[in-house]
C-alpha cells in the first residue's frame, strides 16, 4: 500500500526549511573560501557533516544492511563526482565571482540536470526542460555580461562563474547517479557513505594541492561560523530535513518548495557578503528563477 501523501504544516515546514538550508551553501561557499584553502575547508566539511549524520543513519534506518553490491559502486562514484568534484569547483568558483552570479548559477541546477537525463538517461525531451535551460543560459549570460564593470574581478570573475557551472554539473551528475541506487538504501545512508569516503581523499588532495593545509591561523570568526553552518545546515540537517518531508508530501507540493533554494541564496548574498545591488541582478536572476518555475511544473506534472 502506498503512503498517504500529505501538505500539512510540518510536511510544509520541513519542505522549506530543507531548501533554505540547501540554498545558504552558496553565500557560504564564498565566506569559507576566503578564509580556508580548498581541500582543507571540504575535508573539515565532510567530517562535520558525516558527524551530524552518523547518528541519524544509524538510529533510523537499517545501516546499510540492505545495500547492494552495485550501490557500493554508485556511492563511490557519488563521493568522487558530487563531493570531491563539486565541492573544489564550488570553493575555487566562489573565491572569484560574486554570491550573487553564483547564486544565479546554481539556480540553473534543475534544468542542466534534466537536459543530463535526457542526454544520458533517455529521458523524453519537452518545451519545458528545453525553455528553462534556455532561460537559465540567458540569465546567467546577462548577468555576467551587464555586470558591474567598476569593480575589479575581470576575467577572474568569468572564470570563477565558469567553475560554478562545472559545479552545477557535478551536481547534476550528483543527482543523476543518486537515481541508480537500490531501494535497499536511503539517501541519508548514500550521503553519509559517500562523505566517509571523500574525506581521506580530501587530506591527500589537501597536501597536494593546498599552499597551506590545514593551517587555520588565517581563519577568521566569521569564517569558523560559516564553515560550521555549511557543514550542519546544508551538508547535514538540509539532506535528512528535506528528504523526511518529500516522502511524505505530493510531487507538486515537493517540486514547488525548489523555489526556495535560490531565493535564500540570492538574498543571503545581499545579507552576508553586503553585496550592492542592481538591476541586472534582477534581469539575470529573473531569467533562471522562471526557468527553474518550468521545471517546477514539469517536475509536478510528471509525479501526477
Amino acid at each position: 500500500m502506498s503512503q498517504e501523501k500529505s501538505t500539512g504544516p510540518v510536511v510544509v515546514t520541513s519542505l522549506l526549511i530543507g531548501m533554505g538550508l540547501f540554498g545558504t551553501a552558496t553565500p557560504l561557499n564564498k565566506i569559507v573560501g576566503d578564509n580556508f584553502s580548498v581541500f582543507t575547508a571540504s575535508f573539515l566539511r565532510v567530517t562535520i557533516a558525516s558527524l551530524v549524520l552518523a547518528p541519524i543513519v544509524f538510529a533510523f534506518s537499517d545501516r546499510f544492511r540492505n545495500a547492494q553490491r552495485s550501490d557500493y559502486i554508485t556511492i563511490l562514484m557519488i563521493a568522487a563526482v558530487g563531493m570531491v568534484g563539486f565541492t573544489a569547483t564550488m570553493l575555487y568558483g566562489m573565491r572569484m565571482t560574486t554570491g550573487v552570479i553564483g547564486s544565479t548559477i546554481m539556480s540553473a541546477t534543475p534544468a542542466v540536470t534534466a537536459m543530463a537525463a535526457v542526454m544520458f538517461l533517455g529521458a523524453a525531451m519537452n518545451w519545458r526542460k528545453g525553455g528553462a535551460l534556455g532561460l537559465a543560459v540567458l540569465g546567467v549570460v546577462l548577468i555576467n555580461v551587464l555586470r558591474d564593470r567598476e569593480g575589479d574581478g575581470g576575467d577572474a570573475m568569468l572564470l570563477g562563474a565558469g567553475l560554478v557551472a562545472v559545479a552545477v554539473c557535478f551536481e547534476a551528475a550528483f543527482t543523476l547517479l543518486s537515481r541508480r541506487l537500490s531501494e535497499g538504501i536511503t539517501s541519508m545512508e548514500a550521503t553519509l557513505g559517500a562523505s566517509l569516503i571523500a574525506a581521506p581523499l580530501f587530506v591527500v588532495l589537501a597536501f597536494l594541492f593546498d599552499s597551506r593545509p590545514f593551517d587555520f591561523s588565517e581563519a577568521s570568526a566569521g569564517g569558523w561560523a560559516a564553515l560550521l553552518c555549511w557543514s550542519v545546515g546544508a551538508g547535514g540537517l538540509a539532506p535528512v530535513i528535506w528528504y523526511w518531508g518529500v516522502r511524505q508530501a505530493p510531487g507538486a507540493l515537493a517540486a514547488g518548495a525548489m523555489a526556495i533554494m535560490p531565493l535564500t541564496a540570492l538574498l543571503l548574498s545581499y545579507w552576508l557578503l553586503g553585496e550592492t545591488f542592481r538591476w541586472v541582478h534582477v534581469l539575470g536572476f529573473g531569467l533562471v528563477f522562471a526557468g527553474l518555475l518550468l521545471m517546477i511544473v514539469e517536475h509536478a506534472k510528471s509525479e501526477e
